[in-house]
């Protein structure tokens, strides 16, 4: 089989199951999975597909979601990178909000020892991180638990946030652009992130340059209401540029 006639039946795969992965597809065609990437990436390339940890998705869904493993090794030392930059952005005092993300969960595991804050958060993975810290009081939100995510969302979650005003919140999103704001997925997890920005005076988004221009099926607000984004370099100094023109302050780490 030559190349184009694989990648022609790969991207049939794809849109039929919604996903293909990299190592059924080399045993389906008797191909290394070297050859498998190549294809992958040349229909990535053509705006077909999309990579994705592992595999690849067609393109254009807006409703993929990936789980927590997959989000933990995807751009592992982009987000290490930018869980450190953010270490700067944490109050010496005062209240902070931990948004639930792979990102913010490094940041969670980076807090120093000597770190005396009060943190609100509706992750489930943060919490259990900072539990033992000795110098943070926790503070968990309730609600139904997404088992994709493990938050919280929800009436239980929306209602907390209403209730408090924090120094600052630590967001993540699976897309961000200036065209299409802040999104994600999930209806459920947009809402609780849009009220966590709404409870914080200062908003930073952490999110990895891969998250650029990407677009998903719930919007929770707009780059305008970021102050800071901790970015990788990943994202070129022309996005950043035009970003900052838009009021948001951009530090690629």
């Amino acid at each position: 089989m030559y190349a184009p006639e694989r990648q022609q039946e790969i991207l049939r795969l794809a849109r039929d199951g919604g996903r293909v992965d990299v190592v059924s597809l080399a045993e389906e065609f008797q191909v290394t999975a070297e050859t498998i990437r190549r294809d992958l990436k040349a229909l990535d390339r053509a705006g077909l597909l999309r990579r994705v940890h592992g595999g690849a998705i067609p393109a254009g869904r807006l409703d993929f979601e990936p789980d927590l493993a997959e989000r933990e090794t995807t751009a592992a030392d982009e987000k290490d990178r930018i869980a450190k930059a953010a270490l700067a952005e944490v109050p010496a005092e005062g209240t902070m909000i931990l948004d639930a993300g792979s990102t913010v969960a490094r940041l969670a595991s980076a807090l120093p020892p000597e770190a005396a804050l009060t943190v609100v958060t509706h992750s489930l993975p943060i919490a259990a991180r900072l539990a033992d810290h000795p110098g943070i009081q926790l503070h968990l939100v309730g609600g139904r638990v997404r088992h994709r995510t493990r938050a919280a969302v929800d009436a239980w979650a929306l209602r907390a946030y209403s209730e408090i005003r924090a120094d600052v919140v630590l967001l993540a999103a699976n897309g961000f652009s200036a065209e299409h704001g802040l999104t994600t997925p999930d209806l459920a997890e947009a809402a609780v992130k849009r009220a966590a920005v709404a409870s914080a005076r200062r908003v930073v988004l952490l999110a990895d340059s891969s998250k650029h221009g990407q677009e998903h099926f719930a919007r929770f607000g707009g780059l305008g209401d970021v102050d800071l984004l901790i970015t990788d370099s990943g994202l070129s100094p022309e996005d950043a540029t035009a970003i900052e023109r838009d009021g948001t302050e951009v530090v690629r780490a």
